[in-house]
């Protein structure tokens, strides 16, 4: 399979061109929910592909406007690819999307989420148990955590979820960045980190995660609510099995919109299945 058959065609991505500003990304994240957006340059013979600039980006950079700044180099695969060279791709570079090329020009953008499906629809190899392919170090959370301390816990992990365990260390639920961010408001241009860090007399003032704030979010207030994660989780959490293959995990996840998903053993939570674990079986 090639990439061309994956990937979403230029023709159904937006873009930004340079020269832009930060703005111009903004608007395009808030109003369509992208995580990303490439970067293009008009020229006389057309547009030219430029590089990408992701929510992160913007993140990391609060006080820049420059979308010439603002943009990085990510990794490219020309559409005649084979998908699964792709997939290796993101895997070894650790990137969620790569954009599609054909010299300098931009012809599509393939995600995770696309080559899943394609596993899903049986079009690539998708018979690894997947029991060989999830991982066995499970970011976790304590059910009654405040959510912005969860929310601290997933920043600092790397992945973007978190097992809720109850008082038994059972699992009660799964709590993920989206999660988070439906009920986050952020305010930029503000020096202090609000509501995301605990008060002096609260139970869970850890001073580490005082400090964190303040160096993670420089002239951001990011508010999140204090209520425990409970209350934000999903309790009702799809697992599976060892033995389940990566076609049938990829259609779970496909079906019901999830990027990972518990592994049980037993009744036990013995790991997790991330999309991007299915990549390295096809």
């Amino acid at each position: 399979m090639k990439v061309a058959d994956a990937m979403t065609p230029r023709d159904d991505l937006v873009v930004v061109e340079l020269p832009g500003t930060r703005d111009d990304v903004l608007e395009y994240i808030q109003e369509y929910g992208f995580s990303s957006v490439p970067v293009v340059k008009g020229t006389g013979e057309g547009e030219v592909y430029r590089g990408l600039v992701s929510r992160d980006d913007l993140i990391e950079q609060p006080n820049e406007d420059q979308l010439a700044i603002l943009m990085r180099d990510v990794p490219t695969v020309g559409a005649d690819a084979d998908i699964r060279e792709a997939a290796d791709l993101m895997v070894t570079e650790d990137a969620r999307r790569v954009p599609v090329v054909d010299g300098d020009e931009l012809v599509g953008i393939l995600t995770v989420t696309d080559v899943v499906r394609a596993i899903a629809r049986g079009e690539v190899d998708g018979e690894t148990p997947v029991g060989d392919l999830a991982t066995t170090a499970v970011n976790a959370t304590y059910v009654d955590a405040p959510l912005p301390v969860a929310e601290r816990e997933i920043s600092l992990s790397a992945v973007p979820y978190a097992v809720a365990l109850d008082d038994d260390a059972d699992m009660a639920g799964i709590l993920t960045e989206v999660d988070v961010l439906e009920v986050a408001r952020v305010v930029e241009g503000e020096e202090g980190t609000g509501e995301s860090v605990a008060n002096q007399d609260d139970d869970w003032a850890w001073e580490g995660i005082k400090a964190t704030g303040n160096r993670y979010l420089p002239t951001r207030n990011v508010e999140i609510p204090a209520g425990p994660v409970g209350e934000f989780m999903t309790a009702d959490v799809v697992t599976v099995s060892k033995r389940r293959t990566a076609k049938e995990t990829a259609q779970e996840m496909i079906s019901t919109d999830i990027e990972q998903i518990p592994l049980v053993s037993g009744g036990e939570l013995v790991g997790v299945v991330r999309d991007v674990n299915l990549l390295e079986g096809i």
